[in-house]
């Protein structure tokens, strides 16, 4: 299979309907250490086939199945990481960005959380990017994911925190309910406290009653503290 696919036919095959399946296979069935010829193969491509509806499929087995093998996969994780504010807001894209931040090791989650540190709350509000974000505080390391809390509750300019717009916001609210469900009991307290004086504004939105609820399912009462 190697001798017949290096080469041009490669490509071909990642980007066909049926091709990319059996390349998906012969990535499960081949010794991690052994695909580097499939990687080279992909080299300045990475992007291209990230935010193609087969070929993340294929980068995205290869993340997952040689997660251990960092040095054959990285000149892929590389070309990941240098487009990652572009591959988190493709359709496509974002899927392979999470399977970094699932599969990949603490360097290169960390560096995905660096990179896109800054649009926090822009890429919250994104309706493909905000999946991204949800593992971004689920998969960084302590202290990205305080500093993650931090941003939430920090005031802007006209008066409201970033997590009052986040609850009332179509995708940002769902980052802020996984949020909710994968921080660590002190951290948690301090977002429940923000969010239970804005309890009777959220209900005048449909996606701030679902923050309600989660609060609810979590053990806290709905009502703010007299």
């Amino acid at each position: 299979y190697q001798r017949r696919v290096h080469g041009g036919h490669m490509m071909r095959c990642v980007i066909d309907q049926n091709g990319n399946h059996v390349v998906q296979k012969c990535i499960e069935r081949i010794s991690p250490q052994n695909v580097g010829f499939i990687v080279q193969s992909f080299a300045g491509s990475v992007v291209q086939l990230a935010q193609h509806a087969y070929g993340c499929r294929v980068i995205q087995r290869i993340l997952e199945y040689c997660a251990c093998y960092e040095d054959v996969i990285a000149p892929i994780l590389d070309e990941i990481l240098e487009n990652v504010q572009v591959l988190v807001c493709d359709q496509y894209g974002n899927y392979v960005v999470q399977h970094v931040l699932i599969n990949g090791r603490a360097t290169y989650q960390q560096a995905i959380v660096n990179r896109l540190w800054n649009d926090f709350l822009g890429l919250s509000q994104h309706k493909f990017a905000s999946n991204v974000v949800e593992k971004m505080f689920q998969y960084g390391s302590l202290e990205q994911r305080n500093g993650m809390i931090a941003e939430l509750l920090k005031t802007r300019p006209d008066g409201a925190s970033t997590l009052q717009l986040m609850m009332k916001d179509q995708f940002a609210n769902y980052v802020v309910q996984k949020i909710l469900d994968n921080a660590d009991e002190n951290q948690r307290r301090q977002l429940v406290e923000h969010i239970k004086p804005h309890v009777q504004s959220l209900r005048r939105y449909t996606y701030g009653k679902h923050i309600i609820t989660r609060i609810e399912k979590l053990g806290f009462s709905r009502q703010p503290h007299s």
